[in-house]
């Protein structure tokens, strides 16, 4: 039997990360799956059969992924990378996470004031000077801030570097189904649901986006949680 089909559904996952989340945000943390006796069952056993999200992040120190949603050893599949965006060492994991680990849900997760989408904009705007060195890093962000500053004439930076972490979650999710059709056959089947998030700094509040079909860019408003 396929792994996925013993798996809690993707809605279900998601209102667990929900869940964890609002305990961390209300410091009510349980760290579940955190002892010594869950390392010894990761030492003898196959990850799938316990990891339930896959999920793309910033490296960003301020993001602990599996402590902001309260989770433990073998709960999630978290790849990093600064600005939380689809290079192929990337997509290559998100699909190993989708795809061997038979996680049914995948999180990309920006998060507010992002360094790395902070420089691409500034650097789209002519207000920092260009480093080979940071290409690799920022040209896969750049079409984000260009939608974010094309749908935001006028607005003061720190408006233009919210819109641009939200549609860089977007462009993530993109880049990496285009990238992968196994992984968009998943999601086709409702086997996986893909989902973006902000997790934000100030509160701790993860704010999940709305759904959107996969392939379309545009601004995402924000489901309460």
């Amino acid at each position: 039997m396929n792994l996925c089909e013993l798996k809690p559904s993707p809605d279900e996952v998601l209102d667990w990360l929900r869940q964890g989340n609002r305990r961390f945000r209300n410091g009510r943390n349980q760290a579940p799956h955190c002892d010594l006796q869950r390392v010894e069952l990761a030492c003898g056993c196959d990850q799938a059969e316990h990891a339930l999200a896959t999920v793309l992040s910033c490296s960003d120190s301020r993001v602990p992924v599996e402590i902001l949603f309260d989770t433990g050893i073998m709960d999630l599949f978290v790849v990093r990378v600064a600005g939380n965006s689809i290079g192929e060492a990337q997509a290559a994991s998100l699909e190993y996470g989708l795809v061997h680990v038979a996680t049914p849900l995948l999180v990309v997760l920006g998060h507010t004031h992002c360094g790395a989408v902070t420089s691409a904009l500034r650097h789209e705007k002519g207000l920092m000077p260009d480093d080979p060195a940071l290409r690799p890093l920022l040209n896969p962000l750049q079409p984000a801030v260009q939608r974010a500053l094309a749908n935001s004439p006028g607005a003061g930076e720190e408006e233009q570097i919210i819109r641009a972490v939200e549609e860089n979650v977007w462009q993530a999710l993109d880049d990496f189904l285009a990238w992968s059709p196994a992984a968009g056959r998943l999601v086709e089947k409702g086997q996986v649901k893909a989902v973006g998030a902000v997790y934000e700094l100030e509160s701790g509040r993860v704010r999940w986006l709305d759904q959107k079909e996969a392939g379309s860019q545009g601004d995402g408003a924000s489901q309460t949680d």
